[in-house]
């Protein structure tokens, strides 16, 4: 085990969990004091554990925060396939079997791709999850024009085209990313963290330690495997929805809206809906404008009334 204090102000501990395959990497932020409840906090699709930084600065230690990275990315690059988000739903099991054994069921959140894992993780292992906070992502994608890598880079950009990509040190990385819409609105410091965790090999040749094929096998089965969209309708606990207003690229089109959503038929009294004014897909996880409500909404699930 180590600590981590030299990028970002919340304390966290790195953590291995053995999976199939090998030991998964697991930051862990421990709660201030004894008995805090246990929170799962699952990144998206080509993310890191250190996108929920800010998130566990909101918290402040009245939880313990597990945040994985997933199998193929950053400290869990090592890990193969095969990928796919039941494959996450078990690793994330064993995650919650090795380090929440006593904590009973848990509350479990998950932004973008996260979102998905989470909602699957809830079906297939319902015992170990109490309720889940969705943040932008677990309500079926809307499609581009496409269905395979192509159609991905599409809808993600910069954070596909990097995987392909070598970079001469930390601040070419770190120029490559502030030319993104979205970079404006996230936290310095955790952006700076977050990307840290990502970067892989030595200069003049670091890259990005998330596998292309990870992403690929992963965002494949989200665009086309009907399991993936129908899980968040199959949950066996009361879940919440935080939805960011703009997009991806700080647009006006978000991931959703209130029209997309109606259609997805999600009403109902377990399944709360909520947009998260002046966020985007990032920065409602990673920035100001999203941070401290879905630390709010993890810690009301953590301690229901």
């Amino acid at each position: 085990m180590r600590s981590d204090r030299s990028a970002c102000p919340s304390v966290v501990e790195e953590v291995a969990v053995a999976v199939p395959g090998g030991e998964l990497a697991v930051l862990r932020w421990p709660g201030s004091e004894p008995g805090a409840p246990v929170v799962l906090a699952l990144h998206g699709i080509t993310a890191n554990g250190r996108a929920w930084d800010l998130v566990a600065r909101e918290l402040a230690g009245r939880v313990t925060l597990l945040a994985p990275d997933l199998r193929g990315r950053a400290g869990s690059a090592g890990l193969g396939g095969p990928y796919g988000m039941a494959r996450h739903a078990d690793d994330m099991a064993s995650v919650l079997r090795q380090l929440a054994g006593g904590a009973g069921p848990v509350v479990v959140a998950g932004h973008s791709m996260g979102a998905f894992v989470t909602t699957r993780l809830a079906v297939r292992h319902p015992e170990l999850v109490r309720r889940v906070v969705l943040v932008d992502g677990g309500v079926g994608f809307p499609l581009p024009t496409g269905t395979g890598p192509e159609a991905l880079a599409a809808m993600l950009g910069p954070a596909v085209a990097r995987l392909s990509m070598t970079f001469a040190d930390v601040a070419a990385y770190r120029a490559f990313w502030q030319a993104h819409p979205a970079w404006p609105s996230l936290d310095e410091t955790v952006a700076q963290a977050y990307l840290l965790r990502d970067l892989t090999g030595s200069e003049p040749l670091l890259r990005s330690g998330c596998e292309r094929e990870a992403v690929e096998a992963d965002g494949t089965q989200l665009l086309l495997d009907p399991q993936a969209a129908a899980a968040v309708r199959q949950l066996p606990c009361p879940a919440e929805l935080l939805w960011a207003e703009r997009g991806l690229f700080d647009e006006p089109e978000a991931v959703y809206d209130e029209k997309r959503l109606a259609r997805a038929e999600l009403t109902g009294p377990d399944l709360a809906l909520r947009q998260v004014r002046g966020s985007n897909h990032y920065s409602i996880l990673m920035g100001r404008a999203g941070a401290p409500l879905v630390a709010e909404r993890i810690l009301a699930a953590a301690n229901p009334a």
